[in-house]
């Protein structure tokens, strides 16, 4: 039986090195893309498109290695569009006078043109808007690429006149999928135990590109024996998180932290407040985002919450990383756990609402002071009740404008402190009744 050296030595790959195999195993049609079923599948976005013979302008919206720049040449392929690519990294105002005017000439010769734009959230409003006549008219048919969100780095406009087509990491069985197609074609096996065969798997990350590299690494070493995941580990360096501290996975992943300390899941919040640190996050960020949901979601249900934030912020500012992280960790656990409100959160949105409603108005005399004279003449403190003389400690009195209706913003919950908030808050409004304010 030929060896793994042997059959690596009259294998496509050895035999054209020059081509990445990433670029050997580009899909000849879409039936061939592996995953992407949401777009690609029977009476989905892309299948309904092809189905009807018509292709609208689109944004693939996704992150490395899925397919977006795959899935665009074959779409032109499948509609007989001349394709081109460019990327707005590279690109600027020149070349995409050349692209169009190029554009331009082959519709007067009956061929249509997809354009390709990789990064397409790079290019500035100037550029993007460029775009828009030769969209409007047929011109190009436009596919941009983008890791980013397209709700924020691409123009309104541009929006408006596209699809926007959501293109996902790729799963463990498409991975895997992929992996069988680059043995086949490279008429190998991976030399690879089972644990280690998983272990390079999610190692790629959902990204096929990257599969494909470091499937490569692993057939170029000519192993005769199986590796082990120990050993792969040891050679092999896993892909890089992906995580862009002003991008989305930033918002994502502080999203997804807030809601699980929100739904009292306290192991949630240890999970996303890990992969935040994992992927660099700063910490100082984190323990700035817990105080605000100590006030924000627990508020005066358990008034102690803010304080451990601000305990676990300055441990952590003299403890430093990573000792100082352990701080922060205790004091979400405690913020998942504690009881919830926001009922003062939604009190001081309600006040602010009518802050801004009624602007001008004044307070009541009887609150106003009156140090001088004139002040006295003009009512000034007149009637005032001083409320540490008062029975109970309480005079009960308005302190609202003359005029507007007594509102009531703090509705306080049945749940931790609150519980004895709304019990004091019931006790003045009785007393407020019984003297008639």
């Amino acid at each position: 039986m030929t060896d793994l050296f042997d059959k690596l030595e009259n294998s496509p790959v050895q035999n054209d090195v020059l081509r990445p195999l990433a670029d050997k195993l580009r899909p000849k049609n879409l039936a061939e893309v592996i995953g992407q079923r949401q777009i690609l599948g029977v009476d989905r976005p892309l299948s309904t498109m092809l189905a009807a013979k018509t292709l609208g302008s689109i944004i693939f919206w996704g992150p490395p290695g899925v397919g977006k720049t795959t899935i665009a040449r074959l779409l032109a392929v499948e509609v007989n569009l001349h394709f081109i690519q460019i990327s707005a990294i590279f690109s600027g105002v020149t070349e995409l006078r050349q692209v169009f005017e190029s554009a331009k000439i082959r519709r007067e010769n009956g061929q249509g043109t997809l354009l390709f734009v990789d990064e397409i959230h790079r290019f500035n409003k100037a550029q993007q808007d460029s775009f828009l006549p030769f969209m409007e008219n047929g011109t190009i048919v436009l596919v941009g690429a983008t890791t980013e969100n397209p709700s924020f780095e691409l123009n309104a406009a541009v929006l408006s006149r596209s699809q926007v087509l959501v293109l996902e990491r790729l799963s463990i069985t498409d991975l895997e999928a992929l992996a069988q197609r680059a043995e086949a074609q490279a008429k190998v096996s991976l030399p690879l135990e089972v644990a280690a065969r998983i272990s390079l798997l999610e190692m790629a990350d959902g990204d096929g590109r990257s599969l494909l590299n470091l499937i490569e690494q692993v057939i170029y070493w000519r192993l005769k024996v199986p590796l082990s995941q120990a050993a792969l580990t040891k050679r092999l360096v896993k892909r890089a998180a992906i995580y862009d501290k002003s991008g989305d996975s930033h918002y994502n992943f502080i999203s997804a932290l807030h809601k699980s300390v929100r739904g009292s899941d306290p192991d949630a919040a240890l999970y996303w407040f890990a992969r935040m640190l994992v992927c660099g996050e700063d910490p100082r960020y984190l323990a700035r985002r817990m105080t605000r949901m100590a006030i924000e979601d627990i508020g005066l249900a358990d008034p102690k919450a803010q304080d451990i934030c601000i305990q676990s912020w300055q441990t952590y500012e003299r403890l430093g990383s990573p000792e100082g992280e352990l701080a922060l960790a205790q004091a979400l656990t405690y913020l998942a756990l504690a009881p919830k409100s926001n009922a003062a959160y939604n009190s001081y949105k309600a006040a602010m609402q009518d802050a801004k409603s009624t602007a001008s108005s004044p307070p009541p005399k009887h609150i106003l002071n009156a140090p001088t004279k004139l002040m006295r003449d003009q009512g000034n403190g007149d009637g005032y009740a001083y409320d540490h003389d008062a029975e109970d400690g309480f005079s009960g009195q308005n302190y609202f404008p003359d005029g507007m209706e007594r509102p009531e913003y703090y509705l306080p919950v049945e749940r931790g402190f609150e519980r004895e908030l709304s019990k004091r808050l019931s006790y003045f409004k009785k007393l407020r009744t019984k003297r008639g304010s």
